[in-house]
């Protein structure tokens, strides 16, 4: 086989695993009700080993696709407490409700994906912080079972608001704080805001937060506005991405859905060109920034964008990009991150004299 058919065979097996996880949800629900199976063990925050990123120990939110771009959490004035996304999906009745976190294959599984392709993201930004927490199972999502679904996501967030103060406690020293997250990381992310910053002392130390790939409500806060600008604190910010023409399943466009445009940060309707669109990441991490790959436009509570052109990128059938919320602007998102947080530094230092 030569080197080119390799490629495409490997981006081929890439797609077709998403596709069988996408179609096959209804029938992979864990079969067991909530409880029947032990919970999962607690995790305990002082151990390094249930963060899945910290900026004292070596993990893959150090690393960046380009060697100009440097890992900047050493001298950072801000931190970033990142929520990664489901990774816990398995075969029928095999699994819990809420993930283990000694599961050393789902870890580098969560390590090699979300750690690497989503929080990297902000190392140039800030000092980054993402735990692990005994995730809710993909599946729970497609669940009919109210209780159990519920149940599985609060001990997920419990896991989540524990890490949080323990951070609070340990880590935080009175920073800025960027509060990140994406799909089941962004529910929490959510949660979290409302529970520790809305209307709190620590909405003042509020840079940004990005909550992706899940719909957000333009009234799910009171007091932390939606970002209509690229330098804007204390703002949050949102999207899904979708293919050009594409409405997902029980879509409404009179729902008002919070979008942000990662190409030009604002969330009118004004279409934005691929050739503002700095650089994405593609399956292999090493291979570095592809500038150009998509554009980008609000529409109806969704943000559209052309399929991305890259090698391989005419195998690509499915029209929802969730998994690549991220890659997808991770050079924008990077260079937003950074701005954001000079703007609330500076911001900080004039209110001071």
């Amino acid at each position: 086989m030569t080197k080119t058919g390799y490629h495409i065979l490997l981006i081929l097996v890439m797609l077709l695993t998403i596709a069988v996880s996408n179609s096959c949800s209804k029938w992979l629900i864990p079969e067991t009700k909530y409880g029947e199976l032990p919970i999962p063990q607690a995790p305990n925050y002082s151990d390094p080993a249930n963060w899945a990123a910290l900026p004292t120990k070596k993990d893959p939110a150090d690393r960046t696709p380009e060697p100009y771009l440097k890992d900047e959490q050493a001298n950072a004035e801000v931190d970033v407490f990142y929520l990664h996304p489901t990774t816990y999906v398995g075969r029928k009745g095999e699994d819990n409700w809420n993930a283990p976190l000694s599961d050393e294959k789902l870890n580098k599984k969560t390590d090699e994906g979300a750690i690497l392709f989503q929080a990297s993201v902000f190392n140039g930004a800030g000092k980054v912080y993402a735990p692990r927490y005994r995730q809710a199972h993909y599946h729970a999502y497609f669940s009919k079972r109210n209780a159990d679904t519920n149940r599985a996501f609060q001990l997920a967030y419990e896991d989540v608001k524990t890490a949080f103060e323990y951070y609070l406690k340990n880590y935080n020293n009175g920073r800025p704080i960027i509060i990140a997250g994406h799909s089941q990381g962004t529910t929490h992310a959510e949660k979290l805001l409302k529970d520790y910053f809305e209307g709190k002392p620590l909405q003042e130390k509020l840079v940004v937060a990005y909550l992706v790939g899940m719909p957000i409500l333009s009234s799910s806060f009171k007091t932390i506005k939606v970002c209509a600008s690229p330098e804007q604190i204390a703002c949050f910010c949102s999207w899904r991405s979708f293919e050009k023409g594409y409405y997902p399943g029980k879509h409404e466009p009179k729902n008002n859905f919070v979008v942000t445009n990662p190409l030009s940060w604002r969330t009118d309707s004004i279409y934005v060109p691929k050739d503002m669109n700095q650089g994405t990441v593609l399956q292999k991490f090493k291979k570095g920034l592809k500038p150009g790959i998509t554009d980008a436009q609000v529409h109806q509570g969704l943000l559209w964008i052309s399929k991305p052109k890259f090698f391989g990128s005419v195998f690509i059938r499915f029209k929802n990009y969730h998994i690549a919320d991220y890659n997808l602007f991770y050079a924008n998102i990077r260079e937003n991150a950074q701005l954001r947080s000079k703007a609330y530094l500076e911001a900080n230092k004039k209110s001071s004299k």
